[in-house]
């Protein structure tokens, strides 16, 4: 089986500027998880939360002409159109309407789902899963999944190489799939 195709920063940057969809496909593969992290911080609704990804990266798509790589680094340039987006929207008269409407003590739509929670890991006990990892483990897991980091930032931010970030990664992956299945 082969090894999926990766590309350097600026390799996937030439790309997405000739509007290569390949490497759309790429950048939403790698940098979807990150971002849908930010948005679940910011937002408490599953549904929400999704629609405002999607529409991040067709704003990352059709804006890509406007991405100057002197002025940052493309992720933190995704970050920024998502948190400006999800901002937007959260300060929209649509969705302010529809928490007035929601909040209506009268309404059917009342009832919370514990699932939809910016802490929905926590129904299935992954918070306090990680905490039982290696402290290596759970400092990555923490930064990835939580914090929204790509595993290139891990390796800059803990001053680690990539391949022991991916390394511990997957055994820490492994390892929480071990404990949840026991569970």
């Amino acid at each position: 089986m082969a090894e999926p195709k990766r590309y350097s920063e600026e390799e996937l940057v030439a790309l997405l500027q000739r509007q290569d969809q390949h490497a759309f496909s790429y950048l939403y593969d790698n940098y979807s998880g990150a971002l849908n992290g930010i948005i679940y911080r910011m937002v408490d609704e599953t549904q929400l939360a999704e629609d405002i990804l999607q529409e991040a990266f067709v704003k990352i798509w059709n804006n890509f002409v406007h991405y100057d790589s002197s002025k940052g680094r493309l992720f933190t340039w995704m970050i920024n159109i998502t948190r400006n987006l999800t901002i937007d929207t959260l300060r929209s008269k649509g969705y302010k309407k529809s928490r007035k409407i929601s909040r209506d003590e009268n309404s059917v739509s009342n009832y919370h789902d514990k699932n939809s929670s910016p802490d929905k890991f926590d129904t299935i006990g992954l918070r306090k899963q990680v905490a039982n990892l290696k402290p290596d483990q759970k400092s990555i897991i923490d930064l990835a999944y939580f914090s929204g980091y790509t595993q290139e930032e891990i390796s800059k931010q803990i001053g680690i190489p990539l391949g022991t970030v991916k390394t511990r990664m997957r055994s820490a992956i492994l390892e929480l799939r071990k404990m949840l299945e026991y569970k």
